[in-house]
């Protein structure tokens, strides 16, 4: 039996971030496996392309960042299994030239947006359900140039790590993954200069960034009964890079 094929088939899924790269990729898979697929995004384009591929997924077009807006379009959705918190944005440019714009986008979409929509769906949640935040390794390890970025994944690992104790008595098991470089179109335009990548790659003894595939399907897990005893960590994705560093 195929432990992936079996552990999310008829739960309900709310992916953020839906439109593209991971989130994208994870909508098509967990629809693969059977999960009720409920896919939100900022983007029309993206969402529809997605429902033409993936009929039975429903879609919900929401600017996260604004709060009430999300809280009436998530308001109507019945019980919810899981939650996975991806939607993100990486403003990297130097400490010095980061402006109030930058940073007020970047929380409000990396930091407000999930604590947002966990508490919307919360109530809907039985005992079982999971919840997984896509954080960073730069929430753990400082990056040149990732200042602001770091500082929200940084409150995401500190927001899964609230939200596992609190939630924890209702049987609620809140996690993150914490990806390096990984190569979604995001991935590639942030690391596409050699110059750049090559010294980040030489410190992952694996040598490379990651694929897309290598990020869901450790959501995946974790979303799945199969991970039942597994609650309030940061699972690093990243080629064993904090083993050398």
């Amino acid at each position: 039996m195929d432990v992936m094929d079996c552990s999310v088939k008829g739960k309900t899924i709310v992916v953020t971030g839906a439109g593209q790269g991971i989130g994208n990729e994870l909508c098509r898979t967990l629809d693969r496996l059977g999960a009720k697929v409920i896919a939100v995004s900022r983007s029309i384009g993206p969402l529809n392309e997605l429902k033409g591929d993936c009929p039975r997924v429903e879609t919900i077009q929401v600017d996260l960042s604004d709060w009430k807006e999300t809280r009436t379009a998530l308001a109507p959705l019945g019980k919810v299994d899981g939650l996975v918190n991806n939607a993100g944005v990486a403003v990297i440019k130097p400490f010095l030239e980061l402006t109030e714009e930058d940073y007020d986008r970047t929380f409000n979409i990396n930091v407000k947006a999930a604590f947002n929509v966990a508490q919307i769906l919360v109530p809907k949640m039985d005992p079982g359900s999971s919840i997984v935040n896509v954080s960073s390794l730069a929430g753990i390890k400082a990056i040149h140039g990732h200042c602001a970025y770091s500082m929200s994944k940084a409150a995401i690992d500190g927001l899964t790590q609230n939200l596992a104790l609190e939630l924890g008595p209702r049987k609620i098991r809140v996690n993150s993954v914490n990806p390096t470089v990984i190569l979604t179109r995001m991935g590639r335009d942030n690391w596409s200069d050699p110059a750049k990548a090559d010294p980040l790659k030489a410190k992952i003894p694996l040598g490379r960034f990651g694929e897309v595939n290598e990020v869901v399907e450790p959501i995946i897990y974790l979303l799945s009964e199969r991970s039942s005893f597994i609650n309030g960590h940061t699972l690093p994705i990243e080629g064993g890079f904090l083993a050398g560093n």
